[in-house]
């Protein structure tokens, strides 16, 4: 893997303050779907506070990466930590947002018991929600504005608030991490500012995020670090630093130098 940070960044994440202190740590994870590779000797870590886009074309294994990180996909190899603990399956605070259609909106019920469901593996299937869970939950709304809604049917809800409805379920958990699966797609401006806006926000107060999208323009501009993959992680860095070595996106995407995503790249 290319890491294409700073001389100073390189030191700061290779001293044993900094390996003590990650959020998240993928380490040499294989994934195998079918009896095909699709994660390869993959890497990845992710400081508390750091907001960090995953980039990579159709098929990359961003999806499987996130699923992995959530226990949900087992691995045939290698580790995940979370604050340097191996991950376990609703035990370890991990919020997970997925892809909108993922959800059966067609269940008939409220905005807040949506939030709710997120809160099921700590609830079990015979307990009632305390006051504190209904507190995380009417926390987490408020956080994507949403509190007023509350009430309404998910049935009834337009694309974007349905992406923060995903979001608010994710946040009930107050988790460490926060894995988003691309949560822009199909969204106008004014939600997917909102919704950037609030990512940023988590990450400021201290969360790990890690966010896989297509969404090149969004990612350059809001993330902390943009981590490039293609079955493995090919490379990370500052967006900046990243956007100026074009080689290491044709490695990628596979492109070739007059692709319209160079274009983009030395356009910002």
């Amino acid at each position: 893997m290319a890491e294409l940070g700073t001389v100073a960044e390189l030191v700061e994440a290779s001293s044993p303050t900094a390996a003590a202190s990650a959020a998240l740590e993928v380490r040499e994870v294989f994934v195998e779907l079918g009896g095909r590779p699709v994660l390869e000797h993959a890497n990845l870590t992710i400081d508390h506070g750091e907001l960090v886009g995953l980039i990579g074309p159709n098929g990359a294994g961003k999806t499987t990466l996130l699923r992995t990180i959530l226990g949900v996909q087992r691995a045939v190899g290698g580790e995940v930590t979370v604050e340097g603990r191996p991950a376990r399956p609703g035990r370890t605070p991990i919020g997970y947002v997925p892809q909108r259609h993922e959800f059966a909106w067609e269940f008939p019920i409220s905005m807040a018991d949506t939030v709710m469901t997120g809160l099921t593996r700590q609830l079990g299937l015979l307990r009632h929600p305390r006051e504190r869970h209904w507190l995380a939950v009417a926390d987490a709304l408020d956080r994507v504005r949403m509190t007023h809604l509350a009430k309404r049917p998910i049935g009834q809800l337009s694309g974007g608030q349905r992406q923060r409805v995903l979001v608010a379920r994710a946040l009930a958990l107050r988790p460490a991490v926060l894995l988003l699966d691309e949560p822009f797609t199909g969204l106008d401006m004014p939600a997917q500012e909102l919704l950037s806006e609030l990512f940023t926000d988590l990450a400021r107060e201290g969360r790990a995020v890690l966010m896989a999208t297509h969404d090149l323009a969004s990612a350059l501009y809001t993330c902390d670090r943009i981590a490039l993959l293609n079955r493995t992680v090919v490379a990370t860095g500052a967006p900046s630093v990243l956007a100026a070595d074009t080689a290491v996106w044709s490695d990628t995407f596979g492109v070739g130098e007059n692709s319209a995503l160079l274009r983009i790249l030395k356009a910002a």
